[in-house]
């Protein structure tokens, strides 16, 4: 779809699809892998953990549900994470309890979340029951209820998100539930990063932003409303910066903010990635401008199939000429649109000559004396973008 570049060379290689975008990551876990996967898209992407994960190997309350199994069987064990059912078994053979845990296991029905909970309970020496393939920690529970388990004890190994109504459902059909945490969602060490994304999103200089899990969501809802910035950054997430779940377990916080998301039709990182890839070359609209295809993207342009970088201040011209593609733009307004840019009017001049230098062709921006300037708009396409 996108033609190659028209460099020197002549030989460089076609524009990514996500090149001259920016993509925040909010990931604490696999958030290298997320972000090669963005990157080799040509993505920039702004790291930063809004959470970090402490395993419970010395917690009382995992000890506690690991001997009460072991002492009392339970007639059900779901698995909800391949990490947390790991951590549980590395954790219980820590306190000597690893061999018990695994007999006892072997004895009961275990169901898994989806198959890479089954390959760490494989791994582990037991067989699953059952998993969807859907990874729908609902298809679980629609399975316990049609099989009924009034009187049972069901064991959920907990994994830090929210199960919305998933054990409520389960009390309420007259099983009795233990819950097994094996690790916690804290707030990262270092806040700064998650301050720097909250800013950058605010600003608008991401154009999206990705969430793994619920907990980073609500923790970044939450460093917001500290910061006393919450309401601006619901209006950024809902208008202008793309918010991309992996799930809708992920998506709770945010939906619960009237926040629209987008997420794959399969929980994984890679069709996170694709959805990404799809959606944000999406939201630009190609201007036929002085017979070039023009594409004004996050931080950058692209020229027919030719990415230029464009300054911040270049950036912010372009975009206050390209909200009205064609008419003509007073210098007064352009002026208010360059971030610290004060009152003198030269300084639409500078950054309009340096505009004009990282485009690579002068004739796309029009000056019309004593007016400002103009996206000199092809006479073919005005009635299509003319009215603005």
């Amino acid at each position: 779809m996108h033609r190659e570049q028209t460099g020197a060379a002549g030989d460089e290689p076609p524009v990514g699809p996500l090149a001259g975008f920016t993509v925040g990551v909010t990931a604490a876990r696999r958030a290298d892998e997320l972000g090669a996967l963005l990157r080799r898209r040509g993505a920039e992407v702004m790291h930063a953990p809004a959470l970090r994960i402490v395993p419970l190997a010395d917690d009382s309350e995992l000890l506690a549900a690991t001997k009460q199994l072991i002492d009392s069987a339970p007639d059900v064990v779901v698995a909800t994470t391949a990490i947390g059912f790991r951590g549980w078994v590395e954790a219980a053979d820590g306190w000597g309890l690893g061999e018990a845990l695994l007999d006892r296991l072997r004895e009961v029905r275990v169901l898994a979340r989806g198959p890479k909970v089954r390959g760490a309970i494989r791994a582990a020496g037991l067989t699953e029951e059952w998993y969807p393939a859907s990874e729908s920690m609902a298809e679980v529970l629609e399975r316990l209820l049609e099989e009924g388990i009034e009187g049972n004890r069901v064991a959920v190994q907990l994994h830090g998100e929210p199960l919305p109504g998933f054990i409520e459902s389960l009390r309420a059909a007259g099983a009795e539930v233990v819950g097994v945490p094996v690790y916690r969602w804290m707030p990262p060490e270092d806040i700064g990063p998650v301050d720097r994304l909250l800013d950058a999103t605010v600003a608008r200089a991401l154009d999206a932003v990705t969430f793994t899990s619920a907990p980073a969501a609500a923790s970044l809802l939450d460093r917001a409303e500290r910061r006393g910035m919450r309401g601006e950054l619901l209006d950024a997430l809902r208008h202008d910066v793309l918010p991309a779940c992996v799930g809708p377990v992920t998506a709770l916080p945010l939906e619960a903010h009237d926040i629209p998301t987008s997420q794959p039709e399969r929980f994984r990182l890679g069709p996170l990635v694709q959805l990404v890839t799809a959606e944000l070359p999406g939201r630009v609209r190609p201007l036929p401008v002085a017979g070039r295809r023009l594409e004004i993207r996050g931080h950058a342009v692209v020229v027919d199939g030719e990415l230029r970088t464009v300054p911040p201040a270049g950036m912010a011209l372009l975009r206050a000429l390209a909200r009205r593609p064609g008419w003509v733009v007073a210098r007064s307004e352009l002026l208010r649109s360059l971030p610290g840019a004060g009152r003198d009017e030269h300084a639409v001049e500078t950054a309009m000559a340096r505009l004009r230098t990282a485009l690579g062709s002068p004739k796309l921006i029009q000056t019309v004396v004593k007016r400002g300037y103009r996206l000199a708009l092809d006479p073919s396409a005005d009635t299509k973008y003319g009215g603005g």
